[in-house]
């Protein structure tokens, strides 16, 4: 059974603006390696809630290296994190934007197809860290409805 992805094709230019990120990071194949992160991730947000704001949950992830960063943004440096997370000022910038509806399940198809889609079209990337925004709560919304964007950093 063939599945079809709701990806957009051509994606929007945006500016991602700087962002204070917290994350577990684990190195290896992303297949291998991002649901890890992310259950500790999950484990995690508790503790970190007591003391910070979390504004979004989204990932950074290279390619080449096979870094998968699993974490959260805030408006404003964190404090008192627990043990187990790293902290880094994202400086964000200009990167091409995919939107993916549907669930979580879809996200390695869409990412190899965004891929595929930036070859095609002669995107030029800059080297720096993709980005996975999950802009709705799984929580609450449903899974077909689900929207993640997809961001590549370009040049």
């Amino acid at each position: 059974m063939t599945t079809t992805l709701n990806l957009t094709e051509n994606p929007e230019v945006v500016e991602w603006p700087e962002t204070h990120y917290v994350y577990v990071e684990k190195i290896g194949p992303f297949m291998d390696t991002a649901g890890p992160a992310w259950q500790t991730a999950h484990i995690l947000v508790p503790a970190i809630s007591e003391h910070n704001t979390v504004t979004k949950y989204m990932s950074l992830y290279q390619r080449g290296p096979q870094v998968y960063r699993a974490g959260f943004a805030f408006a404003e440096a964190p404090e008192n994190l627990p043990a187990g997370l790293e902290y880094t000022h994202f400086h964000g910038g200009k990167y091409a934007r995919f939107v993916l509806v549907g669930p979580y399940s879809d996200l390695a198809a869409a990412s190899g197809r965004v891929f595929e889609i930036v070859a095609e079209k002669n995107i030029s990337l800059r080297d720096d860290f993709c980005i996975e925004n999950y802009v709705t709560d799984p929580r609450t919304t449903p899974e077909d409805q689900t929207t993640t964007h997809i961001l590549v950093p370009t040049a």
